[in-house]
């Protein structure tokens, strides 16, 4: 489709930017009315807006597996429930593995929008969900988990809502599969209430504008990102690209997961092939489709620096694909509870093979992330599931340090110490970044993360972590990061885990989560002096490790 009239230059700007308003303020009205850790604090969901055919016209600045989901989600959803279907108030859900974000836990809303009985278009949200059931609390386990129907409730499209009203026998259905129910139904509660907030703000908008003409801004939105996002890719030397990585393993004794892709760039144009990548695998750790788009379209954004939001008009330009059956395109049911581990490794591996394309605009790996969920069994004293994210450091990049205990690829939080002690039997003995960890360079790469969990009640945990046995690469002579550790702590012992195991714990038990440095950027020899010293003031570097990587003595200078 193309504009039917010139749109002037203010008036598309500032439509525009209340498109995007509109999916932030749907976001606070989730934030804030949220009643679990994991969508509240830790901010783990994503707000869009569709218009009347289905296409992305805004997102919310939001976790990227989510929003690059969405607008194939949302083609599934308007398959099910046609538009002459819908009525106003409606709500349209899923949390199936291929249709939606690739697991359980995040279930997608969709609410059609209408202005005077037409639909002009849909307001959608996805939040994750602390607990949806299956074999292990948190319903993230990988380890023991071969096949979806393991995994919790799954969700076929079905209409949730009538009339701004959940649907009682549809929600009991579902709070009877779960762990935490209340948690669940809150979150669910406040998916309809941002839905709401933005089905109200859209009306508004297409009542001042008109119909008509923001169809025409709507076209001219689209077809501008498009030509803007062909400039920069036309900007990026032709060619095909590739890069090699591994994670860890599916679990404990599994062998290593190949992470392979092939970047084609060809004029204004690029694909991402993940095909050469394993086979799926019988452990919940497989990725569907949508969510390798998700993130390779995400990857070659920023690396391409796209200055123009993200959009249908955006999504014409890249294509990311992986042959059926394999690691990064599973064929239902494979299980992929655990994909999030996953995520990191998908922008990792696009960042690798750009290295060699414009290697200014890359960077040493991430340090990866932890995921854990520990969550009560059969023998604790109270229901309950701790969902926990933890982010390490950035790689160096070309004139910069890597940062440290930032949210790598996702806009996720932290989630606060007093939040977690509030919520649920555990102290945290420990939180501080580990020296020395980062990888030496030009640019160093972040410090890794330690985290101590002190346990006090009979649980279990799901780890979801990497990087235990490959580090973190470095870029242009920079040096890898140090590797990853998940230790548990028990009777003065210790023992280090697997990054996808499974264990039952003990009151007592500290687990120790350590998580890997980042990768450098540039030779480590050409990295100033003061920014040595610099390190060592700050504690990022100790006086042996500045000596080891450097060849810097502090006494000396030399």
């Amino acid at each position: 489709m193309q504009a039917t009239k010139d749109v002037d230059p203010v008036t598309l700007t500032v439509v525009w930017n209340k498109l995007i308003s509109i999916t932030d303020e749907m976001g606070g009205a989730l934030r804030r009315t949220a009643f679990s850790e994991a969508v509240r604090e830790g901010e783990d969901f994503s707000t869009g807006l569709f218009d009347r055919h289905g296409r992305l016209m805004a997102q919310g600045n939001f976790t990227p597996g989510h929003l690059g989901a969405m607008p194939y989600v949302v083609g599934h959803l308007v398959k099910q429930f046609p538009p002459e279907t819908l009525r106003e108030g409606d709500t349209i859900c899923t949390n199936d593995s291929f249709l939606g974000g690739s697991h359980f836990p995040d279930f997608f809303m969709m609410t059609p929008i209408f202005l005077e009985g037409r639909l002009i278009g849909y307001v959608v949200n996805t939040a994750h969900h602390v607990d949806v059931g299956g074999a292990f609390p948190g319903s993230q386990a990988v380890q023991g988990v071969s096949e979806a129907y393991q995994e919790g409730i799954r969700v076929l499209p079905v209409r949730i809502g009538r009339n701004w009203q959940l649907d009682d026998d549809i929600v009991r259905i579902i709070l009877g599969n779960v762990r935490l129910p209340d948690k669940v139904l809150g979150d669910l509660k406040a998916q309809q209430n941002a839905n709401y907030v933005g089905c109200k703000r859209a009306e508004e908008l297409f009542a001042d504008v008109g119909v008509e003409m923001m169809d025409n801004i709507v076209e001219t939105i689209l077809d501008r990102s498009e030509a803007r996002a062909r400039e920069l890719i036309g900007a990026l030397p032709d060619g095909v690209y590739s890069f090699d990585d591994k994670l860890d393993d599916y679990g404990p004794g599994s062998p290593p997961v190949e992470v392979c892709v092939d970047i084609t760039i060809s004029g204004d144009t690029v694909t991402i092939d993940f095909s050469r990548s394993s086979d799926q695998v019988p452990a919940a750790l497989n990725c569907y489709i949508n969510y390798t788009r998700a993130y390779g379209m995400f990857a070659i954004r920023i690396i391409s620096e796209f200055d123009v939001p993200q959009n249908a008009g955006v999504e014409r330009v890249v294509k990311v694909i992986a042959r059926e059956g394999s690691f990064f395109n599973a064929t239902f049911p494979a299980a992929s509870g655990g994909r999030a581990s996953v995520q990191v490794r998908i922008f990792d591996a696009v960042n690798g093979a750009m290295s060699k394309a414009v290697p200014d605009k890359t960077r040493g790996a991430f340090t990866h992330w932890c995921n854990p969920n520990i969550g009560s069994n059969h023998k604790s004293k109270s229901r309950w599931v701790m969902y926990d994210l933890m982010f390490g450091g950035y790689g160096g990049r070309a004139g910069h340090d890597g940062e440290e205990g930032m949210a790598p690829v996702m806009n996720c939080a932290n989630i606060p110490v007093e939040v977690h002690e509030t919520n649920n039997p555990i102290l945290i003995r420990r939180l501080e970044y580990l020296p020395d960890t980062g990888g030496a360079g030009q640019f160093r790469g972040g410090c890794g993360l330690r985290k101590d969990v002190e346990i006090r009640d009979a649980a279990v945990v799901t780890l979801l972590a990497d990087r235990h046995k490959f580090p973190p690469y470095g870029l242009l002579g920079g040096q890898p990061g140090a590797l990853s550790r998940t230790v548990l702590m028990r009777d003065g012992q210790e023992q280090d885990l697997g990054s996808k195991e499974v264990r039952e714990l003990e009151p007592g038990d500290v687990l120790s989560f350590r998580l890997a440095g980042a990768g450098g950027y540039g030779p480590p020899e050409r990295r100033a002096r003061e920014s040595i010293e610099k390190d060592l003031r700050e504690g990022y570097i100790t006086p042996e490790g500045a000596h080891a990587a450097y060849g810097h003595t502090p006494e000396t200078g030399e």
